[in-house]
């Protein structure tokens, strides 16, 4: 907080608010309002996330604020405790988003529109791939990678378990990519 005769006069309005001082409070949640949207819209920009969380995250601030003003210890400075709520329910927010990324549609329109350049896996290729695993392997790679097979269905097919099947899977693919890694050509 860059000002100490404001954030002053804010811990003085929260006491005051504390004590049960309705309209004092109601001044506080004002005043300190456009700085929780500011350091708010700082930590978006710092975390990359999109402006349209902002406001998300200060309806949350100010909400946490009303929840726990009682907890704030009035002998120690208001702008640290307000600065740590906001960074808080950031750190919230972009764990409810997950590492997602926002991308606006128009940065990436040539993207979506441009011909696939890379080469297909040719099918001779994934044959000779395929031709490297033993048979179980094999059948289940084919029936439920390629053929869309359940697991359930194959197993009952081959006589084994679902279980033993899915970790048959995991193996085979887990041994095509090695494959497909050493493979020179």
């Amino acid at each position: 907080m860059h000002s100490p005769g404001r954030e002053e006069e804010w811990a003085t309005w929260l006491r005051q608010a504390i004590a049960g001082d309705a309209a004092v409070y109601r001044r506080f949640l004002q005043a300190v309002t456009p700085y929780l949207r500011g350091t708010a819209r700082r930590y978006c920009e710092r975390f990359g996330a999109p402006p349209a969380d902002i406001e998300d995250v200060v309806q949350e601030v100010l909400l946490a604020i009303h929840l726990k003003r009682g907890s704030w210890d009035s002998t120690r400075p208001l702008g640290p405790w307000l600065a740590t709520i906001v960074r808080n329910k950031m750190i919230d927010t972009m764990r409810r988003r997950g590492r997602q990324v926002m991308v606006p549609i128009e940065d990436v329109i040539e993207v979506l529109e441009a011909e696939e350049t890379a080469p297909a896996l040719l099918q001779q290729d994934a044959e000779k791939l395929l031709a490297q695993l033993k048979p179980p392997q094999r059948d289940i790679v084919e029936a439920i990678s390629l053929g869309g097979v359940s697991i359930r269905d194959t197993a009952t097919r081959l006589q084994m378990t679902e279980v033993a099947v899915r970790v048959a899977l995991h193996r085979a693919l887990k041994k095509l990519a090695a494959l497909y890694r050493s493979d020179p050509s």
